[in-house]
């Protein structure tokens, strides 16, 4: 790889002091990174300032919304855009096969995202390989807001990376914990909308790794004992049994992520 690669990274934080310096620390083969930030109050924007990387603030109101919020209001050098959580590292050889893609012909690239947790990589029991959208061409891309997350829409034809992004979350299970429960909230509002809407059960054959995903969970919400089901799929159909005492331990958490949704939609509904 010869020179910066020309590719703008855009790195969304809110009090992210912990996790930043390693994701910065990843990015040094970029001609452009910016931190966009939620308003955060620990040491988020001394890290990003002193490493020399630009800066702004915005209101946060949804993941969809401030993806939107950057990709139309900041000045960016490049023409493609790779988007990432301050817990994510891009190691050498994506950010090396990242620059050989630009002129292929696709409007994104989906990457697969390995989890790290406890120091080791959980390849099973967090269900690898997971499929993300993150490098995007800024002029094909549109954001919405989908439960606690996002999804994308992209204007053209979406090409696979060979290489993994990198997820590590340094906060501690405290974090871990209160983030589920916001998580679970906004997922419970965002599937007790969705569930009135019909499922389009073709789209289990898609060629989308993801729209498969997105059936399999519409279809999954209305299991019964759906933490029970999430916990036998995970810890033994997905052999995350193989993981060890860290992977027995990581399903029973996102088990337990599981039940919050379940009874976060169940007080939708009492209301």
């Amino acid at each position: 790889m010869s020179g910066p690669v020309p590719v703008t990274v855009m790195v969304f934080t809110l009090n992210e002091q912990v996790n930043l310096p390693h994701c910065l620390g990843s990015l040094d083969a970029f001609n452009q990174i910016i931190v966009v930030d939620s308003f955060s109050v620990d040491e988020t924007e001394k890290i990003a300032r002193d490493a020399g990387v630009e800066f702004y603030q915005h209101e946060f109101t949804g993941f969809g919304d401030q993806r939107n919020w950057a990709l139309e209001n900041l000045e960016l050098r490049n023409d493609w855009i790779l988007i990432l959580d301050a817990d994510e590292r891009v190691p050498a050889e994506l950010a090396s096969e990242i620059a050989t893609k630009l002129q292929d012909g696709h409007s994104a690239y989906r990457v697969r995202r390995r989890f790290h947790l406890w120091g080791r990589w959980l390849r099973r029991s967090s269900l690898y390989p997971t499929w993300v959208v993150r490098l995007v061409h800024k002029s094909h891309v549109h954001y919405e807001n989908r439960g606690h997350a996002e999804t994308q829409e992209i204007q053209g034809t979406i090409g696979n990376l060979e290489y993994d992004l990198i997820d590590e979350n340094r906060k501690g299970l405290d974090d871990w914990y209160e983030r589920q429960l916001r998580y679970a909230g906004n997922e419970a509002e965002y599937e007790w909308a969705q569930e009135r809407e019909p499922i389009n059960v073709m789209n289990l054959f898609s060629a989308d790794p993801m729209t498969r995903r997105h059936v399999l969970k519409r279809l999954a919400w209305k299991m019964p004992a759906r933490a029970m089901l999430y916990f036998f799929y995970s810890y033994i159909l997905r052999l995350g049994v193989l993981d060890g005492l860290a992977g027995y331990r990581f399903c029973m958490m996102k088990a337990s992520y599981q039940h919050m949704i379940v009874v976060k939609k169940a007080e939708l509904d009492s209301a």
